[in-house]
């Protein structure tokens, strides 16, 4: 039986359209990576959070970040080319992409915006939101990064520990 269409997660038509094999996995809230690396069956640094970041009024890019590790802004502007980069707010990013914070894919995304996954993701099958709270699919990293049409970098770091 299919799931009807007003109950699926906003990205999931074009997560199917784009022809990679994938698994998806609802659960309810969580809050932490812990937690929800917990309900979607994978390990935290395979839980793949997709940022949203500004590189100029109306100009913006997806990073593919995996859990555990965070931006490396200089290596980030470097690859772009650019001196300045900012996160928007969720009001800004919702509007950029059509996704409230929390529930961002690329996938099916209101544009396009280009899209670079970290390094560290080739190699690994990881979860990505499906752009609904609570809703992601499995997906091996490579088709991933070859369905978005991503450029692949070493952009992010280990977060620093908290305590």
């Amino acid at each position: 039986m299919t799931t009807p269409a007003a109950a699926q997660p906003a990205g999931l038509p074009a997560i199917e359209a784009s022809g990679i094999e994938f698994t998806l996995t609802e659960h309810g809230p969580v809050s932490s990576l812990a937690e929800a690396a917990a309900a979607r069956g994978v390990e935290p640094g395979r839980l793949v959070k997709t940022l949203v970041v500004r590189r100029g009024e109306g100009d913006y890019v997806f990073v593919l970040v995996p859990g555990g590790r965070a931006i490396a802004w200089p290596r980030l502007r470097a690859l772009l080319g650019v001196n300045r980069l900012s996160m928007p707010s969720a009001e800004e990013a919702r509007e950029a992409t059509g996704y409230p914070r929390g529930s961002i894919t690329p996938f099916g995304a209101t544009t396009a915006w280009p899209v670079i996954a970290d390094l560290t993701l080739r190699g690994q099958t990881v979860s990505i939101g499906a752009g609904a709270p609570g809703a992601a699919v499995t997906v091996d990293a490579d088709a991933l990064i070859a369905a978005l049409r991503a450029d692949v970098a070493d952009v992010t770091e280990p977060e620093p520990a908290r305590g």
